[in-house]
């Protein structure tokens, strides 16, 4: 199989140069050939003397008909993968293929995040916490009393919980899926209190209300490029974005040049990766040089 072939020869090359254990992990996407997830991977498990493979098992480069997600996920533990990385369109698809959730994940319900250890798969969530630090260390002077979050779904239930976390009062959520919106309102509301969270169809009706507008869907990538929220309504908001690659985005650039505040996705991509490494290798790693890592691309 190809993910053998490749990750057994690359380890292999590695043997000779590296005393430390063999790890390796993986990414499963779809459209993520410019993540900049391996390379941080890789580099720190270099700094710490792993043989540190990291692959892409990237749905958009596997044919017409990519393999579910349950057979990409048994290759991975059949190939002594140590556990995967997992983003869109899968974070609440792999939720059913695992044998136990940690808290977070639970109550998020999505992972972004497996360990294969014992014979079993568990699943963690690392989104919440990166995306809250990013947000606490870089806009936590902002205003918070209503806020708009674009996309419900795995990524955008993370982000869901850290901004009610983080302080914002009211929480209006749209998505192209109504009811995925919905769900998610009604979960936030259970945990956080009645009227915390809210639904939205167009968010262009409350727009001048907002202090804040925060894009979780995958709107804005590079192979899904556009804006989730028309430029035009930016006056005073603050605008933050998860897509990391590009690392401006249509919608950020548009804020800024409105005068906006913005926050791209650089910070919750470091944050998560640094969680991940841990979660994979059981050793802490340097974020200092995760993010010099990441900054060493052309953004």
């Amino acid at each position: 199989m190809r993910i053998e072939q490749s990750t057994k020869s690359r380890a292999d090359d590695m043997s000779g140069r590296l005393p430390g254990r063999r790890v390796i992990v993986g990414l499963v996407g779809k459209g993520i050939q410019k993540s900049r997830t391996p390379a941080m991977h890789e580099a720190e498990g270099r700094r710490q003397r792993f043989r540190y493979v990291y692959e892409l098992l990237d749905i958009a480069t596997m044919g017409t008909k990519p393999p579910p997600l349950a057979e990409i996920i048994k290759a991975a533990e059949v190939c002594g993968f140590c556990g995967l990385n997992i983003t869109f369109p899968f974070k609440r698809e792999v939720v059913d293929h695992l044998d136990e959730l940690s808290e977070t994940a639970r109550a998020v319900g999505s992972v972004n995040t497996v360990v294969f250890r014992d014979g079993k798969r568990f699943g963690h969530n690392t989104d919440k916490w990166a995306f809250a630090e990013s947000f606490r260390q870089s806009m936590a002077d902002t205003a918070r009393r209503r806020v708009l979050l674009i996309g419900a779904g795995g990524a955008g239930s993370a982000v869901a919980h850290a901004l009610l976390e983080c302080g914002v009062e009211r929480l209006t959520i749209c998505d192209t899926n109504a009811a995925t919106a919905a769900d998610l309102v009604g979960r936030l509301n259970g945990r956080f209190g009645s009227d915390r969270a809210e639904q939205a169809d167009d968010p262009a009706t409350i727009a001048p209300q907002l202090d804040g507008v925060v894009n979780a869907s995958p709107v804005g990538m590079a192979t899904m490029p556009g804006t989730p929220f028309p430029p035009h309504l930016l006056t005073r908001q603050w605008v933050a974005d998860i897509v990391y690659f590009p690392i401006e985005t249509d919608l950020l650039r548009s804020a800024r040049a409105r005068g906006c505040r913005t926050l791209s996705g650089a910070g919750m991509a470091v944050f998560q990766a640094a969680c991940a490494f841990e979660l994979f290798t059981g050793a802490p790693p340097d974020r200092a040089c995760m993010q010099a890592t990441f900054d060493a691309f052309a953004t």
